[in-house]
């Protein structure tokens, strides 16, 4: 019985220990998430920025006459 009692323990903490390990990984995976997301944001504006000064640009480009 006191076996028993023992094995039961020692899994017990066996799954306690990986419980912490797997929200402490949560924690950090949600934190990397949410800097990733972020950077997503700041390239996604960046992107815009660029399409608005390209087509600007072409905008000022003289159309070409008589095209051979």
């Amino acid at each position: 019985m006191e076996a028993d009692i023992q094995r039961f323990e020692e899994k017990l903490n066996h799954f306690v220990t990986l419980f912490q390990r797997s929200r402490a990984e949560n924690n950090e995976l949600r934190q990397l998430l949410a800097a990733k997301a972020d950077e997503l944001s700041r390239l996604n504006e960046k992107l815009d920025q660029a399409k608005t000064r390209i087509e600007a640009l072409i905008v000022q480009i003289p159309e070409t006459q008589g095209q051979q």
